[in-house]
């Protein structure tokens, strides 16, 4: 019953945000239309993150359970973080030419997030070049650790310790985010949605997973 209401309940909620953004929240001051587009590039830079360490996760359980179920869980994590990396920097390219006149300017944060879609193409390229699937397995898991000890360097550290067009109009110098309450309505309901439209494709791949599985096991 929840898998029939889930994806309609979604849909709802995502259309209520995209109106929220368009026409109920106010415009940031120094942003103008800019504003907008914060209401989608953060919440999908959050599921990335959400999603790698998903991966992740399931790769720590893979390499104690040697459960192969678990290796699939998180090919299916990273598969999705890294659509949402490259939703992540599409949204930040569409801020850098309104804001800066380019779409691309090679900015620590833009240039963090590049090598970070490399980082993870790498890991689908291992996985596509060794056919042993308990190695194919291992490597990937251990890979994907590593990956994501990365993902915070590369999304948190990097953009803050060097020099960056980058604004951060909302957050004042005390690191607390001002915001209008209206703002900030639309914002988190986009942080929550975009969360749960993760949980949401996370648990339909996950479905998959277990399908393939027992047709494998049907076949052998």
């Amino acid at each position: 019953m929840l898998n029939r209401i889930l994806p309609f309940f979604l849909f709802i909620w995502i259309c209520l945000v995209i109106i929220g953004a368009f026409l109920y929240a106010p415009l940031a001051e120094g942003l103008g239309e800019l504003t907008r587009v914060l209401y989608f590039h953060v919440p999908t830079a959050w599921v990335t993150v959400l999603a790698f360490l998903t991966g992740a996760v399931f790769s720590v359980l893979y390499l104690k359970s040697k459960s192969i179920k678990y290796d699939y869980y998180a090919e299916s994590a990273s598969q999705l973080g890294f659509v949402f990396c490259i939703l992540a920097t599409i949204t930040g390219s569409i801020w850098a030419k309104m804001s800066w006149g380019s779409f691309w300017n090679w900015d620590p944060r833009e240039t963090s997030v590049f090598i970070l879609l490399l980082i993870y193409a790498a890991y689908f390229a291992l996985r596509s070049a060794v056919e042993q699937e308990d190695k194919k397995a291992a490597l990937s898991a251990v890979y994907s650790i590593l990956a994501f000890v990365t993902v915070p360097f590369f999304v948190f550290i990097v953009p803050r310790v060097y020099t960056s067009l980058h604004p951060d109009p909302l957050v004042n110098p005390e690191g607390e985010i001002h915001m209008d309450a209206k703002m900030l309505t639309v914002f988190l309901s986009s942080l929550a949605g975009f969360t749960v439209l993760f949980i949401w494709m996370i648990r339909i791949k996950m479905n998959l997973v277990l399908i393939h599985l027992k047709l494998k096991e049907m076949e052998n």
